[in-house]
């Protein structure tokens, strides 16, 4: 937990300090960091493993002594849609989160969005080669850690690292995990503090705020959502932080009719839009 707090407090005085442009500025290095561990995990790891079919084959077997019939390294007919249906909801969910057009509005103009969103896609391919670290825990026979009997299952990647590199660059790897956390959080947190700010703040409590003040609001919310996001961790159980993620993007996606429609549209009543968001979450 220490470890945590202290992470928490560098992101908490980086982005009081300096608002977006601290996270925007340490995102390339986050970047850096995770395409040079990924790309050497997919070609160093294996290479200690017997190869790609090695791997494969013993997840393959590992899946085929569970009694679940439907996992494995392929999908099966009962989760084929389950599974596109989780891809097309989390992409039209992406650009939903505050934190997104939060980033998005922050650009300098149109051309910077349109060469973000090009590279979109080879990033998304770096999460599908982040999944595959699993088949080369269990190719490689990591076992999670278990404290007081509870087996925490976030400490296979770490594990696997920590067995497979060479302990220099195990730091670099536990370095890219670190700043990966911290740059989506610190967007996060300053997108929540915004939308309380101009929504709440601004709106009921202070309509006359200026924007001195209104930067003031959103610098103390921004120290309190990252309060809260350390209380989640160390109150909660980890496990729960996946079911976090899905929830968010099932109550997320409720506002897209609206937002679409508004897009193109001011013909919809506003109650109807309301009605259409209630009922559907």
């Amino acid at each position: 937990h220490l470890p945590i707090i202290i992470a928490f407090g560098i992101l908490a005085a980086y982005t009081y300090q300096s608002g977006l442009r601290a996270p925007a500025l340490i995102a390339f290095v986050k970047d850096v960091l995770i395409y040079l561990v990924i790309i050497v995990a997919v070609l160093y790891i294996p290479s200690r493993l017997g190869g790609w079919g090695a791997i494969f084959d013993s997840a393959q077997a590992k899946f085929d002594q569970t009694p679940a019939p439907s996992d494995g390294i392929l999908l099966d007919g009962t989760n084929q849609l389950n599974y596109a249906m989780l891809a097309l909801g989390s992409a039209l969910a992406l650009f939903l989160y505050p934190h997104s057009i939060t980033g998005v509005l922050a650009g300098k103009n149109r051309d910077v969005i349109k060469r973000n969103m090009s590279a979109l896609p080879a990033y998304s391919l770096v999460l599908g080669l982040i999944a595959i670290l699993g088949f080369m825990a269990i190719a490689a026979g990591i076992t999670p850690i278990t404290t007081d009997g509870k087996t925490d299952t976030n400490t296979v990647v770490p594990l696997l690292f920590d067995r497979m590199f060479p302990d220099w660059f195990t730091g670099v790897a536990y370095a890219a995990v670190g700043i990966g956390a911290l740059v989506p959080a610190a967007i996060m947190s300053i997108a929540a503090a915004n939308l309380f700010t101009r929504n709440i703040y601004k709106e009921y409590l202070n309509r006359d705020a200026t924007e001195k003040q209104e930067a003031a609001v959103s610098k103390v919310v921004s120290l309190v959502v990252k309060v809260g996001a350390v209380a989640c961790i160390l109150l909660l159980d980890p496990e729960f932080s996946i079911d976090l993620q899905l929830i968010g993007g099932v109550i997320i996606l409720q506002t897209l009719p609206a937002v679409g429609l508004g897009l193109f549209t001011r013909w919809f009543h506003r109650g109807a839009l309301i009605a259409g968001w209630a009922s559907g979450l």
